[in-house]
């Protein structure tokens, strides 16, 4: 099937949008943290907590779970039925930005098949090193200029969002997972909770 419009990109948040539970609490249950770290995201979603130095914190709590662990978790992690049948069929405009760690993510990349922009960590003698943090809105007008897009369409659900939403053409602040923070809500020209209502509402825009 080809692409809604040749001149509209879609550009996805990744955990809690198209995933159907947030990653790092997923990963933090492997080794008992699963609340901990599930109140660590909720702070920083809902920007009680700058995104940065809590995303390095909770990326240190986990840095000792090996890497084909993560990858197993990660594998099979719940995607939206719905948002990824949406991301098969335009993928060539859809895109993937998220502050998660490229070599965490890569299992649920290949599975979506489409361009993801994500921060970049390697592992140095089995030490995870963060090597750079995505900015969401800088990697939004990149993409906007480099692929020459008139429309850019943004779907978020964190106050890690809300700057990428406030630099989209259209916004979506979406809570499928859980209420949407309240930055992003501010910065969104719509609001949905639902999956297949997402979809729909993409197809009409």
């Amino acid at each position: 099937m080809t692409s809604l419009s040749k001149d509209t990109a879609f550009c996805f948040d990744l955990d809690g949008t198209i995933t159907q539970t947030e990653l790092l609490p997923l990963i933090a249950a492997e080794i008992g943290l699963e609340r901990d770290m599930a109140a660590l995201t909720k702070a920083a979603m809902e920007g009680q907590t700058a995104f940065e130095p809590s995303f390095r914190h909770r990326c240190q709590l986990l840095s000792a779970i090996p890497p084909d662990t993560i990858t197993r978790i990660i594998s099979d992690a719940p995607l939206d039925p719905h948002i990824l049948g949406f991301i098969h069929e335009n993928r060539q405009d859809c895109f993937i930005l998220t502050g998660n760690l490229d070599i965490w993510i890569a299992p649920i990349i290949e599975r979506l098949g489409c361009r993801t922009y994500a921060s970049e960590a390697v592992y140095d003698n089995g030490t995870l090193e963060l090597k750079t943090l995505l900015n969401k809105a800088a990697t939004l007008r990149h993409i906007a200029e480099t692929f020459d897009y008139r429309r850019i369409i943004a779907i978020g659900d964190g106050a890690n969002d809300a700057d990428m939403l406030s630099e989209a053409t259209i916004a979506i602040a979406f809570g499928g997972v859980h209420p949407p923070a309240e930055s992003a809500i501010q910065a969104a020209d719509h609001v949905v909770y639902d999956g297949k209502a997402l979809c729909s509402l993409l197809k009409s825009l």
